[in-house]
């Protein structure tokens, strides 16, 4: 059987990597995307690898964007998001990738689907189809292109790069609707094996669950080799997110939660206190304001996905919920303690303290981003079929 091919940049934005496709280059039928996808990232792969295809065997290596024309007024670009299971078929669109997203303004501006000044900053309306929330990109451009070069460092990352701002406006209710999917700042969630836990369910950029370590045996500072060995804890954190899907309005049962791997995300969260970081550097309490671990499609995450630190810092904004409980932050920005150091972050909120009128503006956070490679990737069409999602209509 003959390859395929179709044009495509490899990009690295923040934390993750994707195969990033233009909207055009793809068949009409976004029905016949989630092969194309699955073939190109090498999955499923029962060894968890992905040798055959462009992913690097971990969720933040899995990953697709597709750009293309607004379908909104208030927009430059479109971009969809879709997480590719590793050993599985599935084909998820129901969040976004904030890291990723960092790599959609620059890109639009290189590939001449966004204008952008000879020198100077470039500010590009990013429509999300997944969340139906405009994200604003702001970078450097030097001679009509982005530049590259900069001294900005973020953990996790080798070496520097030019900042690049997200904005993510008005984030509020990306999935469910509202901040508060039940109301409450803090719910009581019945959990299987683990009965009654206190826990914080927020949905700003993408819909979260917060419960504290210390609920879990744990104090926060595991690193992810450690947490996956620990198949108690896995299960008990899935069970604590499938739980939370159902009462956020999310998923209608638990069996249908369980089918949804990326929404809502779940962590545990800890105050500040001395932790290693997978480069073997010993972060500090006075370094931090809080403390995560955060677990995406299953698997305990190396960093933190940016839509989560970014939900993190709205959710200790708000007065009574479990975040805020532990945050050290005051008003101040938000450093978020994570296995590959510090993710520091910005939130604003209207009034905090009343959860029925609790609104957030804005939560704000700085990437890198960079294009690795560029030409036509190549695939084997493959029978197969994901029914996990499909991708959103454009509003």
């Amino acid at each position: 059987m003959a390859q395929k091919r179709i044009p495509a940049v490899f990009m690295r934005g923040g934390t993750s990597k994707a195969v990033v496709f233009n909207r055009s280059d793809l068949p009409s039928d976004p029905a016949e995307w989630n092969d194309i996808f699955l073939a190109v990232m090498g999955s499923p792969d029962p060894n968890g690898r992905q040798l055959d295809g462009m992913g690097g065997g971990i969720s933040s290596l899995s990953k697709i964007c597709i750009v293309g024309p607004p379908t909104r007024p208030d927009a430059d670009v479109d971009y969809t998001f879709a997480q590719i299971s590793v050993n599985s078929d599935g084909v998820d669109y129901s969040g976004n990738c904030g890291n990723m997203s960092s790599a959609i303004g620059p890109l639009a501006v290189e590939s001449g689907l966004v204008p952008a000044p000879m020198d100077g900053e470039a500010t590009v309306r990013i429509h999300n189809t997944n969340t139906s929330k405009i994200i604003i990109s702001r970078f450097p451009v030097l001679d009509g292109l982005p530049d590259t070069g900069g001294d900005l460092a973020i953990d996790g990352v080798a070496g520097t790069g030019a900042p690049v701002r997200l904005e993510f406006t008005d984030p509020g209710g990306a999935k469910t609707g509202r901040l508060l999917p039940t109301g409450r700042v803090r719910d009581q969630l019945d959990v299987p094996n683990l009965g009654t836990v206190t826990v914080t369910m927020v949905d700003a950029a993408n819909p979260c669950v917060f419960v504290e370590a210390a609920i879990l045996g744990k104090d926060g500072t595991d690193l992810p080799e450690k947490l996956e060995s620990d198949a108690a804890f896995l299960a008990q954190m899935e069970a604590i997110r499938c739980a939370a899907s159902v009462a956020m309005g999310i998923a209608p049962d638990l069996a249908t939660a369980r089918a949804i791997p990326s929404v809502p995300k779940v962590a545990m969260v800890a105050a500040p206190r001395p932790s290693p970081t997978l480069s073997g550097r010993l972060l500090g309490s006075a370094e931090m304001s809080i403390m995560i671990r955060m677990i995406s499609i299953g698997r305990p995450h190396r960093a933190v996905p940016i839509t989560g630190a970014i939900c993190l810092g709205i959710a200790s904004r708000i007065e009574g919920s479990v975040p805020h409980g532990l945050s050290t932050a005051g008003d101040g920005p938000i450093s978020v303690a994570h296995p590959s150091g510090v993710t520091v972050v910005d939130a604003k909120i209207e009034n905090a303290g009343d959860p029925s009128r609790a609104k957030a503006l804005h939560g704000a956070v700085y990437r890198t981003t960079r294009r690795l490679f560029e030409g036509h990737v190549l695939y084997r069409p493959a029978p197969l079929s994901s029914e996990i999602g499909t991708p959103q209509a454009a509003e």
